[in-house]
């Protein structure tokens, strides 16, 4: 059955320009201590930058840089994608003129259904919020809008919408040119643990599962008091982000302290690759997933994003791969079934919990040695 609260859009919310109390962070869950758009801009260490044409080439100069970003950020900016700005620009405002679409016309994409029972349940996939569980859990100030894209026979299309004409088909080709960057990225990941070039790819199967997220934020009276986005590790080996290109409003949990990760500006576009759970789960923790958040825009802007998760086919096996488990190194993660993991970061993230934390797939709260990737 759905939650009341399942119905509320945010979008419809903040029209009022008021704050509901179901939005208001307690001081101790970690009200966000920067909140404007200029907040987002402000002095901050670099994003590591990895070029992935250089990197597909196997340069070793740029696996230096992969191997030095992925140890401290668990993320890194892309350059030489070959995606250009006004490609970028096309998709985001594409994705800005569903959202600002009349709410009737969104609602035909809805991600509340009928079900079998004659009630209505929350599915994934559609238009709407995160799924809402009880009256307690704190709502992020966002709406997405949530595709599986590819295989490309496994999409329901019921949820594609028909405007603005031009999303879907920009949707299908970013997903085509993200999922090259992101072979590139498992690719070379599989190189600085001294592997060779397949090793991770085909735990992930030839036909990787990719969903993607569109995710409207609002303009918000108090920004300081909600999560756009609560902090999380993604649902993915690696995840391809686009960033809004005015902004800012993404922060990576860095050595304990939340660090901005500022927006380009001038019409230009951030695209990020992240590490996903599913990727420290195969690399025995040599790679992190990085746990981030995204704080709300001020009252006078608006954010868009677009995040691709490139998964494992669902009935792979996820586990520590064997050559990354030895004496001094034990398997840091149980074994289960890709779709089971999948399938519960939706409880987990509607509690505000890792999905590996959640579902109890660590072996122990041991952490490894530091220097799992600087040493491979």
């Amino acid at each position: 059955m759905v939650h009341q609260a399942q119905g509320l859009l945010v979008q419809e919310v903040a029209a009022d320009g008021e704050l509901p109390s179901r939005y208001v962070l307690k001081e101790q869950q970690g009200r966000p201590a920067a909140a404007t758009a200029a907040a987002a801009q402000r002095a901050a260490p670099s994003i590591p930058a990895v070029d992935v044409s250089r990197l597909a080439d196997a340069d070793p100069g740029e696996a230096d840089k992969l191997r030095s970003a992925l140890g401290s950020w668990g993320l890194f900016a892309v350059t030489g994608h070959g995606m250009t700005d006004p490609f970028l620009d096309a998709i985001l405002g594409a994705a800005r003129g569903f959202f600002h679409l009349p709410t009737e016309a969104k609602q035909e994409y809805s991600n509340v259904v009928d079900a079998d029972d004659g009630g209505r349940k929350f599915q994934p996939e559609g238009y709407g919020v995160d799924r809402v569980d009880t009256d307690e859990q704190v709502l992020d100030w966002c709406d997405r809008l949530y595709l599986q894209v590819r295989p490309d026979d496994a999409r329901q299309l019921r949820f594609w919408p028909t405007h603005p004409p031009d999303l879907a088909e920009l949707l299908k080709e970013f997903s085509v040119e993200g999922e090259k960057v992101a072979k590139i990225a498992v690719t070379a990941m599989a190189r600085c643990l001294g592997f060779e070039d397949g090793f991770f790819v085909d735990k992930v199967g030839e036909r990787m599962p990719s969903y993607a997220r569109f995710t409207y934020y609002p303009p918000c009276p108090c920004p300081d008091l909600v999560h756009g986005l609560k902090p999380h590790t993604d649902n993915s080996v690696v995840t391809v982000l686009l960033l809004d290109e005015q902004v800012g409003g993404l922060q990576v949990l860095k050595d304990g302290s939340w660090v901005d990760v500022p927006v380009l500006g001038g019409g230009r576009h951030q695209l990020l690759v992240v590490v996903g759970d599913e990727m420290e789960i195969m690399s025995n923790a040599a790679f992190r997933a990085p746990v981030h958040r995204v704080v709300a825009p001020g009252e006078e802007a608006e954010r868009v994003s677009l995040a691709v998760f490139y998964q494992p086919e669902p009935d792979k096996v996820l586990e520590p791969s064997p050559e990354l488990v030895d004496g001094e190194r034990p398997a840091m993660y149980k074994k289960l079934q890709a779709k089971v993991f999948a399938d519960g970061f939706w409880d987990a993230f509607a509690l505000g919990e890792r999905t590996i934390d959640f579902l109890k797939v660590k072996v122990d709260a041991v952490d490894p040695p530091a220097a799992a990737v600087s040493g491979a």
